[in-house]
Formats: C-alpha cells, sequence, structure tokens
C-alpha cells in the first residue's frame, strides 16, 4: 500500500500509528479531514487479517466521519481509531491508558469514543490519560447510552422521507418493515408504534422477536421474508449491504429508512432505487442522532439541548431530498454533495480571512 499517494488522492491529514509493547498496543489513528473542527470518530478493536486491512480500515471510517459530521451540522472533522487486537482476550488498562497518552499528544486534533469492540469501561480507562474522549460514564457527565437517541433520529428521519414520498410526514396506519430489534431497533419500533403504525419485524435472535411482538403487537417474519413484504416504509437495522441485486427486485416499500450502517452493496444499487422512484435516506445522515449525542458532552452534556439536535435530522433529511432534486441525483449522492458544500463554504470563508488579514498586514 502506497500510504502518501493514497492520502494525497482522497485529502487526508494524517496518520498516526501508535505502538506500546508492555501492553501490546498496536494502533492507527487516521484524521481525514478538520475544516469544520477537531476530528472525532470512535475507536474500534478487531482481529484484522494484516496491517494493511487494519489501516484501510481506518483511512475507510475516518472519510466516513468527517461526511457524518458534516451532514448532521456539527462542527467537528472526521477521524477513526482502530486497535489491532481481539476485543474479547487481549485488552487490558495499560492498553486503553497507553492509547489515551496517544490521543493526549494530539492536543486535541482528534476526539475519540466508543465503536465496535471497544465499550464504556474502555472509555473511562482511556479518560484517566486524556479530556479527548467521548461516551465515557454518565459519572464523569457523559451522555449515557446512544441507542436510545439514535433511535429517535431515525425517527425523525423516516417521518421527513415519508413527507416527501407520501405527501405527510404522519406514520399512523402505514405498515414498517424493520429489519432487525437490536437496542436501537426496539426503541425505534416504540416510537413507530406510539404514532400508530403496523409493525413487520424481523431477527435472528428470536428473543427479540418476540419481545417486540409483546410490547408493540409487532408481525414476525422469517429474516430472509423481509424484503419482500408489502409495506410502506422498509428500515433496515441490522447488517449493512442489505440493498442488493438479491433484495432489490423483492421490495415493495416506497421508503426505505433505517438505522443500519453502510446499507446500499454498492453505489449502483442507490441508482437503482432512485430510479425506481424509492426515497432513500441516507444511512450516515439518518443515524447521526448519537455521534451528535455524544458530540454535546464536549459542551457540558446536556440532554435538553442535544436531543433539539437530534430532532433537525428531520431537516438534513429535507435538505438531503431537496439537493436531489436540485441536480437531478440520487439521495446517497446528494448527502454526500450537502457534506462537501458545507466543508468547501467553510474553506472559502477562511481563505478569504486570510486573505483580508494579508491584505491588511500588506497596507501597514
Amino acid at each position: 500500500m502506497e500510504i502518501f499517494k493514497y492520502l494525497e488522492q482522497y485529502d487526508y491529514e494524517q496518520v498516526v500509528f501508535c505502538q506500546d509493547k508492555q501492553s501490546g498496543l498496536k494502533a492507527i489513528i487516521a484524521i481525514h479531514d478538520t475544516t469544520l473542527g477537531p476530528a472525532l470518530g470512535g475507536t474500534r478493536m478487531w482481529t484484522y487479517a494484516s496491517e494493511e486491512a487494519a489501516i484501510e480500515d481506518a483511512l475507510r471510517l475516518a472519510k466516513g466521519m468527517t461526511y457524518k459530521n458534516a451532514a448532521a451540522g456539527l462542527n467537528l472533522g472526521g477521524g477513526k481509531t482502530v486497535i489491532i487486537g481481539d476485543p474479547r482476550k487481549d485488552k487490558n488498562e495499560e492498553l486503553f491508558r497507553a492509547f489515551g497518552r496517544y490521543v493526549q499528544g494530539l492536543n486535541g486534533r482528534y476526539i475519540t469514543a466508543e465503536d465496535v469492540g471497544t465499550t464504556v469501561a474502555d472509555m473511562d480507562l482511556i479518560h484517566e490519560e486524556t479530556d479527548y474522549v467521548t461516551g465515557i460514564s454518565p459519572a464523569f457527565g457523559s451522555s449515557g447510552n446512544p441507542s436510545p437517541v439514535t433511535a429517535y433520529g431515525v425517527y425523525r428521519g423516516m417521518k421527513a422521507a415519508a413527507k416527501e414520498a407520501f405527501g405527510t410526514d404522519s406514520l399512523e396506519g402505514k405498515t414498517i418493515a424493520v429489519q432487525g430489534v437490536g437496542n436501537v431497533a426496539f426503541h425505534l419500533c416504540r416510537h413507530l408504534h406510539e404514532e400508530g403504525a403496523n409493525l413487520i419485524v424481523t431477527d435472528i435472535n428470536k428473543e427479540a422477536v418476540q419481545r417486540a411482538v409483546e410490547a408493540f403487537g409487532a408481525k414476525s417474519v422469517a429474516p430472509e421474508e423481509i424484503y419482500g413484504v408489502d409495506c410502506d416504509i422498509y428500515a433496515p437495522c441490522a447488517l449493512g449491504a442489505v440493498i442488493n441485486d438479491e433484495t432489490i427486485p423483492q421490495i415493495k416499500a416506497k421508503v426505505i429508512a433505517g438505522a443500519a450502517n453502510n446499507q446500499l452493496k454498492d453505489a449502483k444499487h442507490g441508482d437503482i432505487i432512485h430510479q425506481m422512484g424509492i426515497v432513500y435516506a441516507p444511512d450516515y445522515v439518518i443515524n447521526a442522532g448519537g455521534v451528535i449525542n455524544v458530540a454535546d458532552e464536549l459542551y457540558g452534556y446536556n440532554a435538553e439541548r442535544a436531543m433539539k439536535k437530534v430532532e433537525t435530522i428531520y431537516n438534513n433529511i429535507e435538505k438531503v431530498i431537496e439537493i436531489a432534486k436540485r441536480d437531478g441525483i440520487p439521495t446517497y449522492k446528494a448527502a454526500d454533495r450537502m457534506a462537501e458544500e458545507r466543508i468547501e463554504r467553510m474553506r472559502n470563508s477562511r481563505s478569504q480571512f486570510l486573505q483580508n488579514g494579508q491584505h491588511i498586514l500588506s497596507r501597514r
């Protein structure tokens, strides 16, 4: 892998390799863009097949956070960390505290949080060495479990997408197929049920399905059947890449809006559902409630303020749809364009400010 060539091609700012022999720490911090502010992105711990695979994952995820944070209207850039190791057996206090010292050494350019393979307890250990960490225990002023907040954001975004498809954002009487009934999706189902929606649910975890059936009167179907059910809205809330060549011909929904990451297997699938007239709420826009919530910790966490910001996901989905119509493009491309335009406006503003400053100095 030609790292500098890759960084130049996709405009990354910095990659930091972190090693601590005593604890076994091997970590990669990738900072993609800090135009809007310091880079915020979680720390993932995973057993990568190779060091190159770990680097590629860190870079890919960091860029994704730039777009997610920009689209959410946060004054934050994008970054990500991957720690090479098995989260079930390679964790120790020394490892996370050593990593915390590396984060502290970046002096605020990068702020971390929990991600796949890491927990609140791990963030607390990092917090022993640095203040540049979010998602810590509520005892330290954290926001706590992000699932209910993420779910509320998805609910708000779903209403905005429904308004485009059906002429009203009311979900009363709408049939909504929810794929996956984990923590986020269960809270989402509660919002939908309270508004009077009819729920169809599925999950490989039968207990999770039964819980939703009992709590919300949902109908359950087998995991492979969820794509083809008669519904108004399809809500992918589990695995990624579920919108693909095999599933698209089965989908009867007019709206796709869910909490799962990377819902499109390939970009072409976003083009196909656009051509079919399906309103797609881009995943990283609609599921941004969690990052909006933890970002509020940087100001001294205030739940009411955070939830008001999460409510704006409704407006963000509306903006994406507006850009899609303006430019004649699918919504997944419009989401990228919305993020890129915001970043570019800030770059131009800074450039103009610097030029004005130089002009003033030259006149003295």
